[in-house]
């Protein structure tokens, strides 16, 4: 397995570690999904909510924002009645999908162990129950 080097010195504290800081943004599930579906074609609002139709309309604008906020999606307004937006892929956008896509195949390829390990654990530990913060 192929790891990669990093100083001895490395701090992965939130402030300085640029993993955390790009991953927090581009690592969660919505995100991966968008920029997938922006590899294809530029797509409107509602074309992205019926290709990923388990998003909700807040988390896409929100993800939407994050990622043209990180240079990676374009928004542009078309001067149309009603205005119309579509959504693409920037330089710096199209540069994530192939990684995107190589995590895409690794899933693929092991979710059904990932499952597998799952089910182990949890037939060995039994559920951790959330506290009831007291009123």
């Amino acid at each position: 397995m192929a790891m990669i080097e990093t100083p001895a010195n490395t701090v992965f504290d939130a402030g300085n570690c640029p993993v955390r800081d790009v991953f927090s943004h581009i690592g969660d599930k919505w995100a991966s999904l968008i920029l997938q579906t922006l590899g294809f074609r530029p797509r409107r609002f509602g074309e992205l909510k019926r290709a990923i139709p388990d998003i909700s309309q807040a988390m896409l604008t929100g993800t939407l924002r994050s990622l043209q906020r990180d240079g990676l999606v374009h928004r542009e307004v078309f001067p149309t009645q009603p205005p119309s937006v579509e959504y693409s892929l920037t330089e710096l956008g199209q540069s994530l999908l192939g990684p995107v896509a190589a995590l895409v195949v690794w899933t693929a390829e092991h979710h059904g162990r990932i499952r597998e390990a799952r089910a182990l654990y949890d037939s060995d530990n039994p559920p951790v129950k959330k506290k009831v913060a007291a009123a």
